[in-house]
């Protein structure tokens, strides 16, 4: 079932289910009800202007059947109910009780059978509304009695009491759709709370956890989803702290390992060749074991929540320069605008941008320009380079961690924690980054970034 060009959500799905249910029932209700009383009311009034016509026929029998009868002070001494209508076929004459009515508002079905000898009655719609008919067929006086009884007030009884029925069901729809509101309110709640809880401790706040209720069948769910996010919450944490705890503690063999490689560098002159190029070597995995073991722990900070997020006005447009200087490229290259001001962390937005700036020098060739964008309450950094850039399957990909491919810019050279160290920096700041193409061919990151709050 859709509305529009969406589905029908679950809250939804049950007020219309619940309206459904109470118009079905409603209208089935109604509608018995109202053929039950027609049916009723219609028998009591043909029962009534039967007994009626009964007894005036009999009378009227009895006056024909005098000698020298007048036939229009017959019809006058009846005196059937104000409304009611006599019409008299004698002796192959028609003679009424009103002067407006006559044999041709008398049903011919009705006639025939009152000519056959029998006596009838039939409901049938007159000029005025609708009306009962009763025939009598008057065997000693040779004549047909037949009288008249108007249905009108009955059918205006009969329209109200539809009326009445149908606002009743309307009403027991309207009533239905709130109740399936309330059930669904009382359905759905719990399920946003449980959609939000899990939403927030997707975005790294682990604390986050379900309130208690004492509604049993809610305790159990309340229960276990809580527990289970406590038990991965542990885990997080006694992974982070691990990972922590080994980068921390290979930092000392580290240190020692770099110290006496750049003893050995001091006096590179001094070696023969082959051991220059083994220091070389050496040297080049230092440095990238070096800077892998800081990638780890700043992964293994920001995955603990060790690292508070300072909340300092930052300029952008300062910090891209002095990032440009930082990696020897040319401060012409940056296009800003004025005041691009954010909040944040300084030490870890210059460390987002030169990683990007460094990607861009070490597999995109050389860096081609850096732009500042300001769009709605947004600042967007665009950095592009002059490399072969990224196939579409891969833009996602070389975000995760560790990731590296057979193309230049998932070599092995990398640690395969840069980029993802920029996509966890920028979602911390409350943005995003992701990879496309350069007009100009190459690859262009692109950094969103919101503004400060005045």
């Amino acid at each position: 079932m859709t509305l529009g060009a969406g589905p029908l959500g679950l809250r939804h799905r049950l007020i219309l289910a619940f309206a459904a249910v109470a118009l079905l029932v409603s209208a089935v209700f109604a509608a018995t009800t109202y053929l039950l009383a027609r049916g009723y009311l219609l028998g009591q009034r043909e029962r009534v202007v039967q007994h009626q016509a009964f007894a005036d026929a009999e009378f009227v029998q009895r006056r024909l059947e005098t000698a020298g009868a007048d036939i229009s002070e017959v019809l006058t001494s009846v005196g059937p109910p104000a409304e009611n209508t006599i019409i008299l076929r004698w002796r192959g004459q028609w003679y009424a009780s009103s002067l407006d009515t006559g044999q041709d508002d008398v049903p011919a079905a009705l006639r025939a059978e009152v000519s056959a000898g029998n006596t009838a009655t039939q409901r049938f719609r007159a000029d005025d509304g609708p009306a009962v008919a009763v025939g009598v067929r008057l065997q000693s006086a040779d004549a047909e009695f037949y009288e008249l009884a108007p249905l009108t007030e009955l059918e205006g009884i009969l329209n109200l009491l539809s009326a009445v029925l149908a606002g009743g069901a309307l009403l027991a729809t309207a009533a239905g759709a709130a109740l399936g509101a309330w059930a669904s309110r009382s359905v759905v709640t719990p399920l946003n709370r449980v959609a939000a809880t899990a939403a927030k401790i997707a975005g790294g706040r682990l604390d986050s956890r379900l309130p208690t209720t004492r509604d049993p069948e809610l305790t159990t769910i309340v229960g276990s989803f809580n527990s289970m996010v406590d038990t991965l919450q542990q885990r997080i944490e006694r992974d982070a702290r691990l990972a922590a705890d080994v980068s921390h503690e290979l930092r000392s063999p580290l240190t020692t390992l770099v110290a006496s490689v750049d003893v050995l560098n001091a006096r590179r002159a001094e070696l023969h060749p082959r051991s220059r190029k083994a220091l070389d070597l050496v040297t080049a995995d230092l440095d990238r074991f070096r800077r892998l073991l800081d990638d780890l722990l700043e992964l293994a900070g920001a995955d603990a929540g060790l690292h508070e997020l300072p909340q300092q006005t930052v300029d952008l447009n300062q910090l891209l320069a002095l990032v440009l200087a930082e990696v020897g490229a040319d401060p012409a290259l940056l296009t800003g605008v004025d005041d691009a001001l954010v909040t944040g962390d300084k030490a870890r937005l210059s460390r987002l941008f030169r990683n990007l700036m460094e990607n861009a020098q070490r597999y995109g060739d050389e860096l081609t320009a850096v732009r500042v964008n300001e769009i709605g309450d947004e600042y967007v950094v665009t950095i592009d380079d002059a490399g072969p850039g990224v196939p579409p399957p891969d833009r996602e990909r070389i975000f995760e961690r560790f990731a590296t491919g057979a193309h230049r810019r998932g070599s092995s050279s990398g640690t395969g924690l840069g980029l993802a160290l920029v996509a966890e920096t920028a979602a911390a700041h409350g943005g995003a980054v992701w990879c496309a193409e350069a007009p100009g061919g190459g690859a262009r990151f692109v950094t969103r970034l919101p503004k400060e709050h005045r």
